[in-house]
């Protein structure tokens, strides 16, 4: 009786791993590694070896203005305050011509915060209630704007200042 109890518990062991492995990766799983890598590899010039690519990449990530390709190249090593660096992972694969959902798939593998940088999800103005979003969202929303509120102690106040200068951000299509 024990031997059996033993043998499906193995099973069901067995089981889970070779499922949980069997998981398909995806570019949702790791959605600003692969944008940028993609974008990044449509850039190349030159001939394609590992020490070429490393220096591109280095030029691509001082050029870049968004933040979460920033923090990417961060924890890449792409930058020179960069504590650690992994820039050889990428740029070996990519002269392969390797696709970049595969070569962030084995990054997550040596980094997981590289799969962890998530892109900051669109605001639909059409349908969105300011009054039910978080202060957090709402300031949020003024910093992305680079703006301020002045004398904000309240939602109110937040929400107030976001409809004030909605117009001057958000257009509105016909």
């Amino acid at each position: 009786m024990d031997k059996h109890i033993l043998l499906v518990c193995v099973f069901f062991i067995v089981f889970h791993v070779f499922q949980a492995q069997s998981r398909t990766f995806t570019e949702e799983d790791c959605p600003v590694c692969v944008l940028t890598i993609d974008k990044f590899s449509k850039t190349l010039e030159g001939e394609l070896n590992p020490k070429n690519i490393e220096e591109q990449f280095k030029k691509y990530c001082l050029s870049t203005k968004i933040d979460k390709e920033k923090r990417l190249c961060y924890y890449l090593g792409g930058l020179e305050d960069s504590a650690t660096g992994i820039l050889s992972e990428m740029s070996k694969p990519l002269s392969w011509s390797m696709p970049a959902l595969k070569i962030c798939e084995r990054l997550k593998k040596m980094d997981a915060q590289v799969c962890d940088i998530k892109y900051d999800k669109e605001i639909d103005w059409k349908t969105v209630n300011l009054k039910k979003m978080k202060v957090k969202d709402l300031k949020k929303i003024l910093d992305n704007w680079g703006e301020i509120c002045d004398g904000c102690l309240e939602k109110t106040d937040y929400i107030k200042r976001v409809e004030e200068l909605k117009p001057s951000y958000v257009k509105e299509e016909l």
